[in-house]
């Protein structure tokens, strides 16, 4: 319940800065939001051994992100499947702590924007080149990370009865 929770506010907050802040090239912010994408990292522990419903989860989130913001139908739902594969294995392999999570979500998001760049670049949706995604990214790691250690300071001080595993 928590998870869908933080989900429907990451989305709602994406939707709201994205809107309201400047968001063009050459007149991006600091708070170029990619909330939605950070809530996957976050919401994995909340589904301890429950990865398939995790999965099912992100990808549903995924087509509504598409939905509501990129009209392109499946792209933000295969790459939120890529992003929480990435997620798996980071969760698997290493500890996560509020120090470590900056190196986790810098990596999050530069994966996502890499990404979106390489698949927009192959298919010609849009002009993309390699300062345009080096701009993103750098104007967007701030708030994204801000975001992320607020939500797992939430995360962490909720009553164990409503969440499977804490973050550390």
């Amino acid at each position: 319940m928590i998870a869908y929770i933080i989900m429907i506010i990451s989305l709602l907050l994406d939707g709201i800065l994205t809107n309201y802040l400047p968001y063009m090239q050459n007149n991006l912010t600091i708070f170029t939001p990619l909330f939605t994408v950070v809530s996957i990292f976050l919401i994995f522990p909340l589904y301890h051994k429950k990865e398939k419903q995790f999965f099912i989860t992100i990808f549903i989130l995924g087509i509504t992100y598409d939905l509501f913001y990129t009209n392109l139908l499946f792209f933000n739902a295969t790459l939120f499947l890529i992003i929480g594969l990435l997620t798996k294995f980071l969760y698997k392999n290493y500890e996560v702590n509020y120090l470590k999570l900056i190196a986790y979500i810098s990596i999050i998001v530069i994966s996502y924007e890499s990404l979106t760049g390489l698949i927009l670049f192959i298919f010609q949706v849009v002009p993309v080149t390699i300062p345009k995604i080096f701009y993103k990214i750098t104007h967007s790691l701030l708030i994204n990370i801000i975001y992320a250690e607020i939500v797992c300071l939430i995360i962490n001080n909720i009553p164990n009865k409503y969440k499977k595993i804490r973050i550390n």
